[in-house]
């Protein structure tokens, strides 16, 4: 096992050097500058995974490797010593023995030892791992502040990405991923493209209304489900007639639920079935079987709400196709929520609401990219029908980066970038990596 250094001008092409010759996993141990060149002192990832099972020589060899660095000399985090040819958490302000002091044997001796190894080492790990996160923290800061300098036009697209409501980790990966070009209009032109090509959408009305089918709106309270299952409903009743329509509803909940329902279904004129649970919603399908569409209302849920798991399980038994209704003014850690709490076995798909009270739609669309949901509409008021449309995945991104931006308490400024993006970088966003740079 070896600690292996790597010398260079600056910190990117050091840790360059260190990925290329030991792997993204591994363990870097310090950094600091000697002689004008930047020192990293690295650790491969699987040597310390052998460090338990490694022979006392080993152990011995890693321990001057490692301590002989002056800079973890001066810091003492950590100390490895050897006995009985395993690795041992140090003891500390215990009065040293005699040489010729005899030690006393005790039965529970082994397990004892056995289990201050594994804290041990337990121990040594986490304080590597720690230090490598402060160090690529550092690093990522570092190289953002160059990047400001050498190259403007990054900063200002990563400040336009941000202040469109798009994750720090998804501008951070796109701006990094970026050709090599100084203007700016061609940089956003072709981050553009890249959030276009990883959305998925509905070409037309035909592909749901066309095809008919049993759809539930689902999605947390307030963020429209009723409303738009009147949109979705009048579109039928102008395409195929009343006959072909069936309104169920799952809201025995809400004070008026069903009345605001039944109203547009009287307007409509079409019937409205209202269903308590599993059992009675097998009932109502069997016998709207000959209807060409079924859209069902249900009732909403906090995303935190333990009976959210329940309606998800009654509409998966019942073999029904779930459209997700996501808010366009939530923000992105909401939508996240929403969507794992709403998946179950799985969401035909999505429909983004309240797109007119929206400050800025990034964040909605950085939701259903990351979760690779396939919008079907959009809507923007209150009237019925005409506030839905569908969802054009190229005017979503135009339109996302047209809004105006004129609070300044929330746009970023120079010296706050660096920052953010060494927290980013920080994050381990494993789904970022299916993203499509094509």
């Amino acid at each position: 096992m070896n600690v292996k250094r790597f010398y260079a001008a600056t910190s990117r092409e050091a840790l360059n050097k260190l990925r290329d010759a030991m792997g993204p996993d591994a363990v870097i141990i310090s950094n600091r500058t000697v002689n004008g060149q930047v020192e990293i002192l690295a650790l491969a990832e699987e040597d310390m995974d052998e460090l338990n099972d490694s022979p006392a020589e080993q152990v011995a060899a890693a321990k001057n490797q490692v301590q002989s660095h002056p800079i973890l000399q001066s810091q003492n985090r950590f100390a490895i010593r050897k006995k009985q040819g395993e690795i041992h958490k140090p003891v500390r302000d215990v009065a040293p023995q005699s040489a010729n002091a005899p030690v006393p044997e005790s039965p529970l001796q082994p397990a004892a030892s056995m289990a201050a190894d594994g804290a041990g080492a337990s121990e040594l790990m986490n304080e590597l791992r720690a230090m490598r996160g402060m160090m690529q923290e550092q690093l990522a800061e570092i190289s953002w502040g160059n990047t400001q300098k050498k190259e403007p036009h990054k900063a200002q697209l990563l400040r336009e990405m941000l202040g469109t409501g798009f994750s720090a980790s998804l501008s951070r990966h796109l701006i990094e991923n970026m050709p090599k070009s100084g203007d700016l209009n061609q940089g956003l032109t072709w981050i553009k493209s890249i959030l276009a090509n990883n959305l998925k959408s509905i070409t037309c009305d035909s592909d749901m209304l066309e095809s008919g089918g049993v759809f539930a709106l689902v999605g947390p309270t307030g963020v429209g489900k009723t409303t738009t299952t009147a949109k979705l409903a009048a579109r039928c009743v102008m395409r195929h007639g009343a006959s072909k329509l069936a309104l169920i509803t799952t809201d025995g909940y809400r004070i008026g639920g069903y009345e605001q329902l039944r109203i547009y279904g009287k307007i409509l004129g079409v019937m409205v079935h209202a269903v308590k649970d599993e059992a009675d919603l097998r009932i109502a399908l069997k016998e709207l079987k000959n209807k060409h569409t079924v859209l069902i209302d249900t009732v909403g849920m906090s995303q935190r709400d333990k009976l959210v798991s329940e309606q998800v399980a009654m509409l998966s038994g019942a073999n029904v196709n779930k459209l997700l209704c996501l808010n366009a003014t939530s923000n992105g850690e909401t939508l996240t929520e929403v969507i794992r709490s709403y998946q179950g076995s799985g969401l035909s798909g999505c429909i983004i609401t309240k797109m007119d009270e929206a400050a800025h739609i990034g964040s909605v669309l950085d939701a259903i990219i990351r979760h690779k949901l396939t919008m079907y509409y959009l809507a923007n008021g209150q009237r019925v029908p005409e506030d839905l449309h569908l969802a054009n995945k190229q005017y979503l991104v135009d339109h996302a980066f047209k809004f105006r931006r004129d609070q300044p308490a929330f746009q970023f400024t120079d010296d706050e970038l660096p920052m953010l993006m060494a927290g980013a970088a920080a994050q381990k966003q494993s789904t970022l990596r299916e993203v499509s740079l094509g």
